[in-house]
């Protein structure tokens, strides 16, 4: 006898293509930003921009848009695989895992231009999904 989950909503997991031609972009040997340009709506291409404004450029306000753009492409794919605004978002699902990076370098990124409060709403979304901001960090 199979009954609904009553622990909370089942995880969510993007489709395994989900960032198929950023990687392949990736893989072939382009740097991210011509991954953004091709794959316009990969979190993942996004989070890397992201991550390297803040640990190579020390660009803090274009990684914050850089991550902010991951982020919000994350969501829109997200909601179209079933999520629903809560519920757990498995960081070792690969496909999950260019939002969760967006979300983190939005987090890190906030935090050094002083936007505490977005800083601490993005590290709970990360706790909230299933994760933190330490397991999402050991993905880079």
């Amino acid at each position: 006898m199979t009954g609904a989950n009553l622990l909370g909503p089942e995880p969510t997991r993007l489709p395994e293509g989900a960032d198929a031609d950023a990687r392949a972009v990736l893989t072939s040997g382009g740097d991210p930003r011509e991954a953004a340009r091709r794959a316009p709506a990969s979190s993942l291409a996004w989070a890397l921009l992201a991550e390297r404004a803040l640990r190579d450029e020390g660009e803090p306000v274009a990684a914050y848009a850089y991550a902010r753009t991951g982020y919000h492409r994350g969501l829109d794919a997200l909601r179209r695989a079933g999520w629903r605004g809560q519920g757990p978002i498995p960081a070792d699902h690969e496909p999950n895992q260019g939002f969760l990076r967006a979300l983190l370098a939005l987090a890190e990124a906030a935090e050094a231009i002083e936007e505490d409060e977005e800083a601490r709403r993005c590290e709970q979304f990360l706790v909230d999904s299933g994760t933190s901001a330490a397991e999402v960090a050991g993905l880079r």
